[in-house]
C-alpha cells in the first residue's frame, strides 16, 4: 500500500497528494486514518497477480523452450543453447506480463483509492473495480504500461528460469529422479 501510493503521490496535483515523508509515515498515517485493515488493502489482487505471473512464466516456458529449440537447432532438451534459453524465458517473461499486469492494475487501482465527495469509496473490490475499468476505459486499459511492464519482469523472469535450469540437474542426482 505504502510503494503503490507513494508513487502515485508524485504524479498527482499538489491539492490531492498524500504527502509522506517515509514508507513508515505511510503505514503509520494509513493505520491512523483508515484503521489496520487499509494496510491490507490489495491483497487479494496481489495473490492473483502471483499466481496469475507464475502461470504465465512457469507453464509457457517449457513449450517456448520446445519452440525455440527447433529455431536454433538444439537436438538435446536436456542440453540447450543459451540463445534458446534466453529466448524461452523471454517469451515466458511476456506470457507472465500479459496475464499478471491486469491484476496488478486492479491492486494498484484498490490500494490508491480515495473516498468520493460523498464518502463512499469508489470502487467496492476486485469485480467491481474490473467492470468499472472495462465500462468506462475499455479491455486494453487492464494492460497499460505493458512495454514497461515486460521490461521489468523480463529480466526477473530470465534469472529464475535460468537459475531452474542451472539447478534441475543436481535436484534430479540428488534426488535420484529420472528425466
Amino acid at each position: 500500500v505504502a510503494l503503490v501510493r507513494m508513487q502515485s503521490d508524485s504524479m498527482k496535483p499538489p491539492a490531492e497528494r498524500r504527502n509522506y515523508t517515509s514508507v513508515i509515515d505511510a503505514l503509520l498515517q494509513v493505520k491512523r486514518n483508515e484503521g489496520l485493515a487499509a494496510l491490507y488493502t490489495g491483497l487479494a489482487p496481489n495473490i492473483l497477480r502471483g499466481m496469475a505471473m507464475n502461470v504465465g512464466g512457469l507453464s509457457c516456458y517449457d513449450q517456448a523452450k520446445l519452440f525455440t529449440m527447433r529455431v536454433f537447432g538444439d537436438t538435446d532438451p536436456k542440453k540447450v543453447s543459451l540463445a534458446t534459453q534466453l529466448s524461452a524465458a523471454s517469451f515466458a517473461g511476456f506470457a507472465a506480463s500479459f496475464l499478471s499486469l491486469p491484476c496488478d492494475l486492479i491492486k494498484s487501482r484498490l490500494q490508491d483509492m480515495k473516498p468520493l465527495p460523498d464518502g463512499t469509496m469508489p470502487y467496492r473490490g476486485i469485480a467491481d473495480c474490473a467492470s468499472k475499468v472495462l465500462r468506462n476505459e475499455g479491455v486494453f486499459a487492464f494492460w497499460t504500461g505493458m512495454g514497461p511492464y515486460w521490461a521489468r519482469l523480463a529480466p526477473q523472469s530470465t534469472i529464475i528460469l535460468l537459475t531452474i535450469e542451472a539447478i534441475r540437474p543436481a535436484y534430479r542426482q540428488t534426488f535420484r529422479i529420472e528425466a
